[in-house]
């Protein structure tokens, strides 16, 4: 009976899968491109604890909801295997240690500024990210593109977002769309639900009444604690402002954190003055370099924009401030994907909705793409030139403000991983050793 009671739906026990997502959780470096390519190596291909269509419906899932999708499909493998607990535990195992590593720096940084040793480090983290994103979309793509047409539509999405800007809520729906017309124009597909069709109309009630408790349960746990900061500081405390904000802004990152970072840098700086742009591009480059998901940066706007009105408890006011960005960054991710989770099953039995489905994960392909060059021109180049051209819109680097040192370095992690095969920490170790020799030598 105890075994029973611990063993989750795939036969692990807690304790083991808590060690996975905590391992996860230590190595998830690189951004969402670098995260998602992580949790496919361990959760697919060496643990076997999903397989290779359940990880990319559910992949399609969590890119369709606001948030940061790989936190979120952490939090899913979570769910799947141990209910709700499991999925708190994949999700909080996930974000915690780089929250910690977070407040940690943005303690530093508003004490004594960026650190020189800190930018080295970072340096050569950088430069092993470019080699894992890499590695991520070419798995990805393996696995998605399996028709001229998803290439065309992976194609398609990548041009839509790198040269003309479209936001990503469009690029999916057509991508989704695009899928559907792809099948119905093959032919007929017959649909593998019909058991859940013959469930019940009781059957029915009793799920979405599950999930309507669910939402209940969940944004009472989300804005509660912000209700209660009004209600006792006021609605112009800095506490409150900074709740309500990060709230708003969970609804509508769409597409993951770089979807929504120009808005949220914007309001930051100009709308609320919290930070200045030289801040703000700070936060971004910590948030980029360290582990956990890129969404953590608002930890950090949350941090130093509590730090500066703080006084004589600029620290405590500075933790408050990160705790309640992080908050109202994080809890409604458990609602998006606790009310979800249960559906994703279903639409991975109807025939229709995967073959939209297909055309969301060939787009992903192009998504990863168009982030894996931002990123690497954002590492590789200092500086850019606007070029605008009605709507076709491009940062094009400067050739003289190339980085030698981390063009070296991305080359050596290439090296590393491809070439000797070796994993993600051993990759990120010897490019930050390698960084701080180059820094000692010159």
């Amino acid at each position: 009976m105890e075994a029973d009671q611990t063993q989750g739906s795939k036969g692990v026990e807690f304790r083991e899968a808590l060690g996975v997502w905590l391992k996860i959780g230590f190595l998830s470096f690189g951004g969402p491109a670098a995260q998602i390519a992580l949790m496919h190596r361990i959760l697919v291909d060496e643990k076997r604890w999903l397989g290779e269509k359940s990880f990319l419906s559910a992949l399609n899932f969590c890119m369709l909801l606001p948030g940061p999708e790989a936190m979120q499909l952490a939090t899913y493998a979570g769910w799947r295997m141990h209910g709700v607990v499991g999925g708190l535990a994949a999700g909080l195992a996930f974000v915690v240690p780089g929250a910690l590593l977070m407040v940690g720096l943005a303690s530093l940084y508003a004490f004594y500024g960026a650190l020189p040793a800190m930018e080295v480090l970072f340096l050569g983290v950088k430069a092993a990210v470019l080699a894992i994103v890499l590695e991520a979309l070419l798995k990805v793509g393996r696995k998605a593109l399996k028709t001229s047409a998803h290439w065309g539509i992976a194609a398609l999405a990548f041009v839509a977002l790198f040269f003309f800007q479209v936001p990503f809520p469009i690029v999916i729906i057509v991508a989704a769309f695009a899928g559907a017309l792809i099948a119905w124009r093959a032919g007929p597909v017959a649909e593998s639900d019909d058991a859940l069709a013959g469930q019940g109309v009781s059957q029915g009630a009793a799920m979405a009444s599950g999930t309507l408790a669910t939402i209940a349960t969940w944004l009472l746990i989300w804005l509660v604690p912000i209700a209660l900061l009004w209600l006792m500081l006021g609605s112009d405390h800095i506490l409150v402002k900074i709740g309500v904000f990060f709230s708003k802004l969970a609804v509508v990152t769409f597409g993951g954190a770089y979807a929504v970072l120009a808005y949220m840098a914007q309001e930051v700086v100009q709308g609320y003055g919290w930070l200045d742009a030289g801040e703000m591009v700070d936060g971004l480059g910590l948030a980029e370099t360290t582990l956990g998901p890129l969404i953590l940066v608002t930890e950090f706007v949350g941090f130093l924009a509590a730090f500066k009105v703080g006084g004589g408890q600029a620290f405590l006011m500075g933790i408050a401030g990160a705790v309640v960005a992080l908050w109202a960054t994080f809890a409604p991710c458990f609602l998006w994907i606790f009310a979800g989770a249960p559906y994703v099953e279903r639409l991975q039995k109807m025939q229709h909705a995967q073959a939209a489905l297909s055309g969301v994960t060939a787009a992903v392909v192009g998504v990863i793409l168009n982030l894996s060059i931002w990123f690497g021109l954002k590492v590789l180049f200092s500086d850019f030139a606007a070029f605008n051209a009605g709507p076709l819109s491009l940062d094009i680097p400067l050739p003289e403000t190339l980085d030698w040192r981390a063009a070296l370095l991305a080359v050596l992690a290439g090296f590393v991983l491809f070439r000797l095969h070796a994993g993600v920490i051993v990759t990120l170790i010897v490019s930050a050793v390698a960084s701080f020799a180059i820094s000692w030598l010159i």
